[in-house]
Parts: structure tokens; C-alpha cells; sequence
């Protein structure tokens, strides 16, 4: 109620009760009529926290100065610049800059923003995702007498320590021996495991992780490399989680100094292995050294790492993998269910993890669906049509990969912009969208960006980078003005692409003492 109502109410309260003395009653009503007009004059003519809007003005006049001059220093070309800045100014957004905000461009990781924002107003609060340990057969003095099914649920953030507690409340039923196979049942989700909407070169590096709806691990292995014990002997390599999928080969040798140079090469072995073999050189006075490289068969490595678990645990089992769906009249012996949902989509905001982005919208697909396999064009299509529901027009944005690893897709910094401030709108998810970006100088992908004490921890952001693309997108805090909206899209030559990320953050630099 403003303030004005509460005035109004007051003075019907008093005429009510003292209806006799009429008299009176004109009195009082024109004497709080009075009072509560000189209190709203004054309340309007009290300057706002956020300033009036000439002076408001007067300093982003400024601002738009030094912005242009940061440009123009960089030696960027500003048609290869789409940025946007606006800020509160009273119950409106006030423009602060714009250049070419209208532009299309290529976001890169800047996609996960909408993929996030939909994934937390599309599912219910807390949602979680179920891995489970069934089986159709009995359990019969702590022998289980058939199969074992592991049955993903298509939980994008399945680790070892989830693992154990599925292996701990298995064992805790009785069982020490498993008289069948282990089986994995992946039905969940379709059988495509890289998304033709994702750049096409694949590479083995992590971030280049397949997908399943029974993953481990972010579907990535681990290579720890030591120097051994000389100068020329064999360095130690280790995997983890140390299972029967990898066969590991060994080809590195330790050197002089404390430099390293390691390859990691893979190749399938059958249908459900694979064999790594690690190559280089690491001196003598190394510090170990870690490789991440993503894995060809979700099913299979998860497979595996069960095995392994069981056994660590006291559990006997073959060391036999096998694929299929797990029996209708099958029951559960143990489940885990995921952080929830809001945990997950940090995982991928905070680390630009693109395969948390794809499994998430291969679920989103599932969501209203009895019979169907999760696939990502039924998944993008509740993405886009997220998007056109907010007011986002089909011709003027193209998304077809909900990571951003690829070029084709398209939209404008203002498009970004004018989502991130409605999400303010949403009290229901906002909390959590906001503490999912990375901290300027804290964590994420903006834990060495920003670093100083005056930038530190002002900035909540996601970042993009592909060769000739970097992205910005956020919201910006000055010490001394209100909230910045500000989204950063470069599109240029790829020799200029980490001059593009220092300007980004010369720009956020300039909003956060901005004075």
C-alpha cells in the first residue's frame, strides 16, 4: 500500500468510528487531506538513491565517454562490437551505452544463460534426478541371483562420491555377490551421444564430453602424471578413477629442470574400451601434473566404474559390462538422488560446463512426455519457445545447440540484456539464477579476472569464448550507483580475441567505479 492509501485508510478509519461529529470530521479530513499531500510533495521532491534522472544523465554521459575511449584504445573495430549497458533509473531501465546492440551475433557460452534460466522456471523447485540399482531376481543368502541393472536418470552431476553411496546402501542390503552381469540400462535419453549442432572437429579434451542418460564423472577421466624417482627413468601415470575401461600406455620419461610437455592420445579398443596412451616429458623437479580427457561411451565407462566400486566394497562381480532395459517388474536395491537442480545448473554456469548443458535440455525434452527418449531437438525446442513466450521474436535469434559450442548460434546483446532483467521479475527463480554466475575474482570462469579489491566479488557474469568470439553477459554493482546490466559480444578476428576479453573487462572496470 503507498503511502498515500495508508493516509486515505486512516482518515475513512476516524470518519467511521466519529460519524456524529460531523463537524469534527471536516476538520480532520481536511487537515490529513493537507498533511498527506505536504508528506507526498516532500517524498517527491526528496532526491532518489539512484539520483535524478539529469544527473543520471550528467554521469553515464561520461561513462558512454570512457567506454569510447577504451574502444578506440583497443584497436578493435566497433562493427566486430555488439554491447549493451543499461541501469535502473527510477521503475525504468535507463540506457547507459549501446552499440549495436541489435546486432545478431555469435554467443558462445553465453547460450547457457537461457539454457539455465529455462531449466530452473521449466522444472519444479528442487527438482532432482534418480540413479538406481535394480533387478528382477532375488537376493538369496547375500547373493543376488541374476543381472544387475544400473538405470540412469539422466543426472548430469553423477561423481564417484555418488557412486559410493548407490555401492554402500547396496551392500548394506546384504549382498556380497552378484551372480549375473552388470548391465546399464541408457534408455532414457537417445542413442547420440554429440549433437550435430555441436562444432563438428571433436577433440579429446573434457569439454568436449559426450552425453547419456547414465553418465559418470562428466563423462572425463583424470591423468595424473609424477616424475620418477632419476632423470630418465619412467615417470608415473595414473588414472582415476582407476577402472577396466582405459588401458593405459605409458611412454613418459622423466627429464631434467621442472618443465613438463605431455600428449594424451586415445584409440577404441572393441566396442566397449578404450586405450590411453600418454607420451612427453616431465622434469625431475615437476610438480604432478593433471590431464582431463573426455570418454567415447558413457554407458560403458559408467559400467565399468561400478564394477570397480563393487569391488572396492567387498562386492563380487564379473567383470562383465553389458547393455539393455531393465525389466518391467524389476525392483529398486538402492538409488541416489542429484543436488538439486539449482546445484546443477551452477555446475554449468559457474564452469561453462557444456555437457551439463546438453544433458539438461535432453531432460527438459522428457518434461510432459510418457514414451520418449530424451533428444536434444525436443529439448532445444523448449528452449526456443521459452524465448518466444518472454517476447523473443523467431527471426531475430537462432539456437540450436544449448552450450554454445557452435557458431550458429544467434542472438543480440540487447536480446540478452532484456532477458537478464526480466529474470529480476522472477522471485521464484532469481535468487538462485543469480548466485549460478561466476564472481569477478572469486570463482568460476571470473576467479583470475577482476581481481583487484576494487573489482572484486562487484561483477556476477557469464563468460563465452570461442576463437574470434568472446562474451560477456551480467549484472555489474558500482559502489555509488545502482545495478548495471551489461552484455559484451565481440565477433572478429581470432588474432584479437584476447584483446576482446581484456576490453570486456576494462568496460566492467569502468561500470564498478564509476563514481
Amino acid at each position: 500500500m503507498s503511502f498515500l492509501s495508508r493516509c486515505n485508510a486512516t482518515l475513512f478509519l476516524s470518519l467511521e468510528n466519529d460519524n456524529k461529529k460531523q463537524n469534527k470530521d471536516v476538520f480532520v479530513k481536511c487537515g490529513l487531506g493537507v498533511l498527506c499531500s505536504f508528506f507526498l510533495v516532500f517524498l517527491v521532491g526528496v532526491p532518489s538513491v539512484y539520483g535524478s534522472k539529469s544527473e543520471q544523465s550528467v554521469w553515464s554521459v561520461g561513462l558512454k565517454s570512457r567506454i569510447d575511449y577504451l574502444i578506440k584504445r583497443s584497436g578493435i573495430s566497433r562493427s566486430h562490437l555488439s554491447i549493451w549497458v543499461s541501469t535502473e533509473s527510477f521503475a525504468d531501465q535507463l540506457q547507459v551505452y549501446d552499440l549495436n546492440s541489435q546486432s545478431k551475433r555469435v554467443p558462445a557460452s553465453l547460450t547457457k544463460v537461457i539454457t539455465g534460466a529455462a531449466a530452473l522456471r521449466l522444472y519444479p523447485e528442487n527438482h532432482k534426478f534418480v540413479t538406481r540399482l535394480m533387478s528382477p531376481h532375488p537376493i538369496k543368502n547375500g547373493v543376488l541371483k541374476g543381472d544387475l541393472y544400473l538405470v540412469g536418470g539422466g543426472n548430469p552431476s553423477f561423481v564417484s562420491e555418488n557412486m559410493w553411496d548407490l555401492v554402500n546402501e547396496l551392500r548394506r542390503t546384504g549382498v556380497k555377490k552378484i551372480e549375473g552381469q552388470v548391465i546399464v540400462d541408457d534408455s532414457l535419453f537417445d542413442s547420440v551421444r554429440f549433437d550435430p549442432s555441436r562444432t563438428q572437429q571433436r577433440v579429446n579434451r573434457a569439454y568436449d564430453a559426450p552425453v547419456g542418460a547414465m553418465s559418470f564423472n562428466w563423462n572425463s577421466v583424470n591423468v595424473y602424471i609424477r616424475p620418477g624417482s632419476s632423470k630418465g627413468k619412467p615417470a608415473s601415470v595414473y588414472i582415476d578413477p582407476e577402472n577396466e575401461y582405459y588401458e593405459l600406455v605409458n611412454n613418459v620419461t622423466t627429464s631434467g629442470g621442472a618443465s613438463a610437455s605431455v600428449q594424451l592420445k586415445r584409440v577404441p579398443v572393441g566396442k566397449n574400451k578404450e586405450r590411453i596412451t600418454v607420451s612427453g616429458k616431465i622434469g625431475l623437479s615437476s610438480d604432478e601434473k593433471v590431464k582431463y580427457m573426455s570418454v567415447l561411451r558413457p554407458d560403458y565407462w559408467s559400467g565399468f566404474n561400478l564394477i570397480s566400486f563393487l569391488k572396492q566394497r567387498g562386492i563380487e562381480v564379473q567383470e562383465k559390462v553389458k547393455l539393455g532395459k531393465v525389466p518391467g517388474k524389476s525392483r529398486v536395491l538402492s538409488d541416489h538422488e542429484s543436488k538439486p537442480l539449482s546445484e546443477v545448473v551452477k555446475d554449468m554456469m559457474k564452469f561453462s560446463n557444456n555437457y551439463v548443458a546438453e544433458m539438461l535440455t535432453k531432460n527438459l525434452s522428457l518434461m510432459g512426455a510418457s514414451k520418449e527418449r530424451g533428444t536434444m531437438e525436443g529439448g532445444m525446442h523448449r528452449l526456443q519457445k521459452f524465448l518466444t513466450e518472454r517476447g523473443w521474436k523467431a527471426s531475430d535469434f537462432a539456437l540450436v545447440n544449448p552450450s554454445g559450442l557452435t557458431r550458429d548460434n544467434r542472438f543480440s546483446a540487447f536480446a540478452m540484456a532484456s532477458l537478464l532483467d526480466d529474470l529480476r521479475d522472477e522471485f521464484k527463480i532469481y535468487p538462485e539464477f543469480l548466485t549460478s554466475f561466476p564472481v569477478s575474482g572469486v570463482d568460476g570462469t571470473l576467479k583470475k579476472r577482476l581481481v583487484g579489491e576494487s573489482t572484486k566479488g562487484w561483477m556476477r557474469a557469464k563468460t563465452g569464448m570461442l576463437t574470434g568470439v568472446i562474451g560477456l553477459a551480467g549484472f555489474v554493482k558500482s559502489k555509488k550507483r545502482p545495478l548495471f546490466t551489461y552484455v559484451f559480444i565481440f565477433n572478429g578476428k581470432g588474432s584479437q580475441t584476447i584483446r576482446a576479453r581484456e576490453l570486456s573487462d576494462e568496460i566492467a572496470y569502468s561500470l564498478i567505479n564509476e563514481s
